[in-house]
């Protein structure tokens, strides 16, 4: 799958699960580090895809 077909994939299934990952994150009787984990997961995604670059391709 090239980048863009990528992008779109995931800007697509964020904005369908984004009312129920947005209620996950801010129910009060949930624990204090649960937005912590979205950024968690967008770090290590973000270094995934750093990973799999070549250094000629920047």
């Amino acid at each position: 799958m090239t980048n863009r077909t990528l992008l779109i994939l995931l800007v697509l299934v964020g904005y369908v699960f984004s009312p129920t990952i947005f209620t996950w994150m801010i129910n009060p009787s949930g624990a204090w580090y649960r937005p912590f984990i979205l950024w968690f997961v967008l770090i290590l995604l973000a270094v995934f895809v750093q990973m799999r670059r070549k250094s000629d391709e920047l």
